[in-house]
């Protein structure tokens, strides 16, 4: 069995008097990639904040690679090895791409200049943008955005990488090279967790698929028996939507 990466322990969530997380558990372990599937509004991308604190639970923990994220004194710490890629790019605009790159490991993991860049443009080589290194990020597609976004992630050398529906604000013709970038990484084995509508990712990419609606981790399988095997009805109504 893998290394235990994070851990969640009983984990609600209430915003004022809704409760969007109910008593949530569950383990991802090194080498796994997640994909978090549900309706709107079932607390998917609240469950991908609480992960790294953004979101504070309500009741419950999170254990990341062993260390208490709520209880953490040194949660910044802890979120740089946790990279994390939003529906927005949340790229400096004022910045060039390269600049955007190196701003995080050279403020934080210290790096020289020269080491820094050096690591941004073998990232953007990596996703065929490092011609791209110059400009700025507004003249870039949103594909090409959310690419460097997350190399952005990747350039603070993480553990694990969080997606937030990273395809959701691209037009259709673009959420294919994000998407691809995503393959290699897991073919790398890096960890992932991915809130995603990309069915296709999800069945094809993921070694787990968690159904999430409501709150409730409502059912957790190995991608050929979610999609092809899952005898939970919401879940075939959920699926006979969506395929």
């Amino acid at each position: 069995m893998a290394e235990v990466l994070i851990k969640v322990e009983h984990l609600h969530k209430k915003f004022k008097n809704q409760e969007v997380l109910h008593d949530i558990s569950v383990e991802i372990h090194k080498g796994d990639v997640i994909s978090i599937i549900g309706p709107s509004g079932s607390g998917k991308s609240t469950f991908l904040r609480c992960l790294n604190a953004l979101e504070s639970p309500t009741k419950g923990d999170v254990f990341f690679e062993g260390q208490s994220v709520l209880r953490s004194k040194n949660v910044d710490v802890l979120r740089q090895k946790m990279g994390m890629v939003f529906q927005q790019f949340n790229l400096f605009p004022h910045m060039s791409i390269l600049d955007n790159l190196t701003l995080g490991p050279r403020k934080l993991l210290k790096k020289s200049k020269e080491e820094a860049e050096e690591k941004a443009m073998a990232l953007l080589k990596r996703v065929g943008l490092e011609d791209k290194a110059g400009q700025f990020p507004l003249q870039l597609s949103g594909g090409q955005q959310q690419r460097v976004a997350i190399v952005r992630a990747l350039a603070m050398e993480p553990d694990v990488m969080l997606f937030d529906e990273p395809t959701s604000a691209l037009d259709p013709e673009m959420v294919g090279e994000v998407l691809q970038v995503m393959r290699d990484l897991a073919e790398e084995k890096m960890t992932m967790v991915v809130v995603t509508h990309e069915m296709g990712f999800a069945r094809e990419v993921s070694n787990r698929v968690l159904f999430l609606e409501d709150g409730y981790f409502i059912t957790e399988a190995a991608p050929e028996d979610f999609f092809y095997h899952c005898e939970n009805e919401r879940v075939q109504s959920f699926l006979s939507k969506v395929l």
